[in-house]
C-alpha cells in the first residue's frame, strides 16, 4: 500500500461532515488488487460520518481496484466515475454507496470550482465599475 492511500483512509473520518451531506447509509468494503494479493477496507458510511477499517467483512458494496489505479484516484490524476464507464472498476451491489464515496476523492489538479472562478470574476467586474474604489 502506498503513503498517499494510506493518508487517504486517514483523513476519511475528519473529512466526512463536509463530504457525506446526504442521508447515505451502509458499508462499502474496497477490494483494491496488488496482483498476487488484495487489500480489504470497510469504511461505514452515515451522514457526516465515516468509519475506515481493514479487513473482509459483509458489506451493502463491495468495489474492486487495482491498486495502482488507486492511488490515481487518491491524488487527483483519474476520476472514479471515468474509471468505472472504462471497465477498469467493478462494483457490485449499493452504487449509491460509490456515488457518495466518490466526494472524498480529489479534482484533477489545476482544476477550480467553477463557482469560485464566478465569484472571482463578479468581484473584478464589481472593483472595475467602481473605478477600483472598494465600497
Amino acid at each position: 500500500m502506498t503513503e498517499a492511500t494510506e493518508r487517504f483512509f486517514a483523513s476519511l473520518p475528519e473529512r466526512a461532515p463536509a463530504v457525506l451531506r446526504s442521508p447515505v447509509h451502509g458499508t462499502m468494503q474496497i477490494d483494491l488488487d496488488h496482483g498476487e494479493q488484495t487489500e480489504h477496507w470497510q469504511v461505514v458510511l452515515a451522514p457526516g460520518k465515516a468509519e475506515v477499517r481493514r479487513g473482509q467483512t459483509e458489506s451493502d458494496t463491495t468495489w474492486f481496484c487495482s491498486a495502482d489505479l488507486f492511488e490515481r484516484l487518491v491524488t487527483g490524476e483519474r476520476q472514479s466515475i471515468a474509471a468505472m464507464l472504462r471497465s477498469e472498476t467493478t462494483i457490485v451491489g449499493n452504487v449509491v454507496l460509490f456515488l457518495a464515496f466518490r466526494g472524498f476523492f480529489p479534482s484533477p489538479p489545476g482544476t477550480r470550482d467553477p463557482r469560485d472562478t464566478a465569484r472571482e470574476l463578479r468581484d473584478r467586474e464589481q472593483r472595475a465599475s467602481s473605478g477600483g474604489r472598494d465600497r
